[in-house]
C-alpha cells in the first residue's frame, strides 16, 4: 500500500484503488466512466486533456512510489492507468449517450483484462512508462473499435 503522498494518491486513483480489497481495476474504470461522461458533455476538449494529464501524471506518480511495488510489478492498487486508459476509450464517443458509455467501459475491460497483441506486450515490459502503457494503448483499441461501431451502426 502506498504512503499518503501526493504521488501514491495519484498512482491509487485518489482512493479509487483503495476502494475493494479486488477487482480495483473495474472500479477505477467504472467511476472513470461517469467523470469521464460529465467532462465530455462539458467538452471533448476536456476529457483528451484529463486524459492526458492522467497519463503524464500517473508516470511520474507510479515512478515515485516505485519502491513500494513489487519489482517490476503493476499493483493492483494502482489504479491511474486504468483511469487513463478508460477516458482514452471515450474519447471516441461525441457525447456521453449511456449504451456508448456502456460499450466503451466493457470493451476497455475486456482488452485491459485479457491484453491481446501490443497491450500484453506492453504489459511483460517494466517500468512506469510501460505499466501506463498496456492500459493506453487498451484505450486506443477500445477507441478505435468504438469508433468502427458507431461507423457501421450510423
Amino acid at each position: 500500500m502506498a504512503a499518503l503522498t501526493l504521488a501514491g494518491a495519484i498512482a491509487g486513483g485518489f482512493g479509487l484503488g483503495h476502494a475493494t480489497p479486488a477487482a480495483q481495476g473495474t472500479v477505477a474504470s467504472l467511476a472513470a466512466t461517469l467523470l469521464g461522461a460529465v467532462l465530455l458533455a462539458l467538452s471533448p476538449w476536456l476529457l483528451a486533456a484529463a486524459a492526458l494529464a492522467a497519463t503524464l501524471g500517473g508516470i511520474w506518480a507510479i515512478g515515485a512510489v516505485r519502491a513500494q511495488c513489487e519489482p517490476g510489478g503493476d499493483p493492483g492498487w494502482v489504479v491511474i492507468d486504468e483511469i487513463a486508459g478508460q477516458w482514452i476509450t471515450l474519447l471516441a464517443l461525441p457525447r456521453p449517450a449511456p449504451w456508448w458509455l456502456l460499450a466503451g467501459f466493457l470493451l476497455f475491460r475486456v482488452l485491459d483484462i485479457a491484453k491481446p497483441g501490443p497491450i500484453g506486450w506492453a504489459d511483460r515490459r517494466g517500468g512506469p512508462v510501460w505499466v501506463m502503457a498496456d492500459d493506453v494503448i487498451a484505450g486506443a483499441i477500445g477507441a478505435a473499435l468504438l469508433l468502427a461501431a458507431r461507423a457501421v451502426l450510423a
